[in-house]
């Protein structure tokens, strides 16, 4: 079986055994392609070596982080599994190939304060003489958006591709297809219903119920249905969103969603029902905002304590320099 061949087959088996989304798979086909690229078009793919694999990664080392190659491993590892698995080849060039090393990295949540900012935001006034029509349902848009990232800890995958009749305001409830098109209910609190009510208010109502949650302001051309909003355009909106707030950290959304893990773990909720509400398959996954919280404690401690001076190093295990 040639390339092609064995990469159309493989692209089936992701959507229709695996259930990945287009995204996903798009981002396993570039990094094959490039491995495709490298060794020869027009090499069969049994032909491919351990070598031949472990010189493509080197040669992209300088222009690409540890995560990026461990993730471009993982895709080949995962193709060559799928053509053993098949019988189109007879062995796997990247066994015993070892994953890059990353540094581990956790999540920085931002603090409740700016969460509540952010939300906020400046007051939309409600005099119609004052308020341009479109800067106000702007604002509506950027509020309602801010909220259920924040109040849910949806992706923003989850996010644009959410239509307004995925939600029910009156049970306070939203349905989400999740990675793996797994399918889960998350909880509205009743400020994202506001925020949600006030933005489809503010909506056209003919056929609302069909169309995207999150829309363009400007109009499509030939008067269609509006144009969904893409991941982009979320993070266009977040950004402008923290510029006009005051706030100078980045703001992104999965940056938002660790927020809304961490503070659900900090008042107290349970990791696996934080596991639930974010749809992580594992709940290793989910464990890494424990040690956030950990790390908060320990920096009020040394903040706040009046012994922490002296008692920090001990108990936190930290090297105090020599004087």
């Amino acid at each position: 079986m040639n390339w092609a061949r064995a990469l159309r087959a493989f692209d089936a088996h992701l959507g229709a055994e695996r259930n990945l989304s287009p995204h996903t798979r798009r981002a396993y086909a570039t990094d094959l392609r490039q491995l495709m690229q490298a060794v020869g078009i027009e090499q069969d793919p049994d032909r491919v070596t351990a070598e031949a694999v472990r010189t493509w990664l080197v040669s992209m080392h300088r222009r690409c982080s540890a995560a990026t190659l461990g993730r471009k491993l993982a895709s080949v590892r995962s193709f060559y599994r799928y053509l053993l698995r098949e019988g189109v080849v007879r062995s796997d060039p990247t066994a015993g190939l070892p994953a890059p090393k990353q540094a581990a990295r956790l999540p920085r949540p931002l603090g409740v304060d700016d969460c509540d900012v952010l939300v906020r935001g400046k007051r939309i006034a409600r005099n119609a003489a004052e308020t341009d029509p479109r800067e106000e349902l702007a604002q509506l848009r950027a509020v309602a958006l801010v909220e259920l990232l924040y109040g849910s800890g949806i992706r923003v995958g989850e996010l644009v591709s959410l239509d307004v009749r995925d939600m029910d305001l009156q049970r306070g409830e939203l349905r989400v297809m999740g990675k793996g098109r797994k399918e889960r209910v998350v909880p509205l609190p009743a400020l994202v219903v506001e925020a949600l009510r006030a933005w489809l208010d503010a909506r056209p109502q003919a056929g609302l119920l069909a169309q995207p949650l999150f829309v363009a302001l400007r109009q499509s051309a030939g008067g269609g249905a509006p144009r969904r909003l893409g991941e982009r355009d979320v993070r266009r909106i977040l950004r402008a969103r923290a510029r006009e707030v005051g706030i100078a950290d980045r703001v992104h959304p999965h940056r938002l969603r660790h927020s809304y893990a961490t503070h659900l773990l900090d008042m107290g909720a349970d990791l696996r029902e934080i596991q639930e509400l974010l749809g992580h398959a594992s709940l290793s996954t989910t464990q890494k905002y424990t040690a956030v919280s950990v790390e908060h404690l320990r920096q009020v401690y040394d903040s706040a304590h009046p012994r922490a001076e002296r008692a920090s190093s001990r108990r936190w295990g930290v090297k105090r320099k020599q004087q």
